[in-house]
């Protein structure tokens, strides 16, 4: 059990370097249980019954920056018109909590959200299949202000190989390369969660920019194909680039992993997608729960992983990505968007220091946005948008 005063350090810690977190899929959440209905999930006022996120257990939970998901499902018809109504969603949000969210594109913008003591909101567009093999969807994302992209989902995408998904590409095809280069000219960062570790070693060798993980956790803990290998995260400090722990059970807790095969088996058979979170498929899981008790992840479980994953890529190059809203089930501890001085005073207790632990929260995140700003600055200077197209480049 946590000390109260180590808690209350950890606390303190957060109020001068806040969370930066790197995925949280509450748009998708308002759009599968309301509809983008924002007076029936006011998330001004305590939705614990509902959600994961709302303001106040953000602000409980110390978080001062927030990468929104636009995420659509891979089979979701229209992808593209899907991605945009995410955007709106985000926007609405901001735009009816000013006095607790503000827009962020830049570096500098987090940093001006911290100073009036707001949670900068940013977006990420999670999956290559929101672009529709199209530069020019990608731009426009940009335009709207989608600040990473991941270049997969659970799906392969025709230019990319998923981590669980069979491969295809073998990798980043010629296209794949190209979505990459333009993503650094643009300065979105180039997301590698959910991508097969052959694909994350491609965008490694093509980026000019650091990339993100954000919201992955270590292959070496729990042997899951979303998480990432060693070779991988031992790449990061010549890279820059920050892998964001994640929190989701099912990666990163080795035990969770059969049973959830099991349970994403029973949610099909009852004609549920294992991602739903509507209240009719939350209901199934937890009959299964009943029958088959979950095994359970603990904050132990995740900084059993930040141990690691420090070890192997250093501590610049980590940070946090819950993954909030966007998973049925959540450890005991970091139940939701509170829990997260719970991780810090774990961390506090296993003899990190107070400089380590702003760098995990704060600082590498931030900085790896203003360093991809800075290889964008550069690259607009040598060259103008890419005019490639899949066809011409895959044939």
């Amino acid at each position: 059990m946590t000390r109260p005063d180590r808690l209350e350090e950890a606390r303190e810690l957060l109020r001068g370097f806040p969370v930066v977190d790197g995925h949280n899929d509450l748009p998708w959440a308002l759009r599968e249980q309301v509809r983008y209905d924002l007076d029936a999930r006011d998330v001004a006022v305590d939705q614990r019954a509902h959600l994961h996120t709302d303001i106040p257990r953000l602000r409980e939970g110390g978080v001062g920056a927030q990468y929104w998901s636009v995420y659509v499902r891979a089979d979701q018809p229209d992808a593209v018109p899907a991605t945009l109504e995410q955007i709106d969603c985000v926007r609405r949000l901001i735009d009816r909590h000013p006095g607790d969210l503000r827009a962020a594109l830049t570096a500098a913008d987090v940093e001006a959200a911290r100073a009036e003591g707001r949670i900068a909101s940013l977006m990420g567009a999670e999956g290559g299949h929101s672009i529709a093999n199209s530069l020019g969807t990608l731009r426009g994302l940009y335009a709207l202000g989608v600040r990473y992209m991941t270049l997969t989902h659970n799906d392969n995408v025709d230019w990319a190989d998923s981590a669980t998904d069979e491969p295809r590409a073998g990798g980043l095809t010629a296209f794949g390369r190209e979505v990459v280069r333009e993503m650094n000219r643009l300065g979105m960062l180039v997301d590698l969660s959910h991508v097969a570790a052959t694909t994350m070693r491609d965008a490694l060798d093509t980026s000019s920019a650091p990339v993100i993980f954000s919201h992955s956790s270590s292959r070496a803990v729990c042997d899951h194909p979303r998480n990432i290998p060693d070779d991988v995260l031992e790449r990061l400090p010549a890279n820059g680039g920050v892998a964001m722990v994640t929190f989701v059970p099912k990666f990163v807790l080795q035990a969770a992993v059969d049973w959830t095969a099991e349970a994403e088996e029973n949610m099909r058979a009852h004609g549920f997608h294992p991602l739903d979170t509507t209240a009719e498929a939350m209901a199934v899981h937890r009959a299964f729960q009943e029958r088959r008790p979950r095994p359970t992840a603990t904050v132990a479980t995740v900084a059993d992983h930040l141990d690691h994953m420090r070890e192997v890529a250093g501590v610049d190059h980590l940070g946090i990505g819950g993954d909030y809203d966007g998973t049925a089930f959540t450890p005991e501890g970091l139940d939701d968007v509170s829990g997260y001085p719970n991780l810090i005073a774990e961390l506090l207790d296993r003899g990190w220091s107070r400089t380590d632990l702003a760098k995990l929260t704060w600082q590498n995140a931030v900085r790896v946005l203003g360093a991809a700003e800075d290889v964008a600055g550069g690259l607009k200077a040598t060259r103008g948008p890419s005019n490639a197209t899949i066809e011409s480049l895959d044939g």
